[in-house]
């Protein structure tokens, strides 16, 4: 997907979803997904990544990895994003799973620290699917992840 400068704040209510599910982009480059109570007055509703995600809502089997995204995390928390972006849809990980894919000891409780904080600090959920990762923590909410994994079959 080219949104070569694209810049600004996207989003769309989702009812199947029952979230709003807001974007920010940055020279072309998807920076932030999130969850907030409303679509913001200054954010605009239309934008083709707005609608793949209303498809993915509604059942097409979307992995959007032609996203081009801007990941500002340290290294080693990116490391670990990387690795849970390659894993599939429809399929689940673990925490532990997940140490090891992202070339990481699951028996260091340092790693598997690593690993829960870049979780729970994942900038653009959805895009990066945090809740394929069984035990969590995530940055997705309860609700939304639960919608997300009931529609994944996982």
């Amino acid at each position: 997907m080219n949104d070569t400068g694209t810049s600004g704040v996207f989003a769309r209510e989702y009812d199947d979803l029952d979230a709003v599910v807001e974007v920010g982009f940055a020279g072309g480059r998807v920076i932030a997904v999130s969850f907030p109570g409303a679509v913001a007055d200054d954010a605009d509703t239309e934008h083709a990544l707005l609608d793949r995600i209303g498809d993915y809502l509604r059942g097409d089997r979307e992995t959007f990895g032609d996203i081009d995204t801007a990941l500002t995390v340290p290294t080693d928390r990116r490391a670990v994003l990387d690795a849970l972006d390659d894993v599939p849809y429809g399929e689940s990980v673990s925490v532990s799973r997940l140490t090891r894919l992202a070339g990481l000891d699951d028996n260091e409780p340092e790693d598997l620290e690593l690993v829960t904080s870049a979780l729970r600090a994942n900038p653009i959920p959805i895009l990066i699917a945090d809740h394929r990762v069984e035990g969590g923590p995530y940055a997705t909410p309860g609700d939304v992840r639960a919608t997300l994994r009931r529609l994944e079959d996982i």
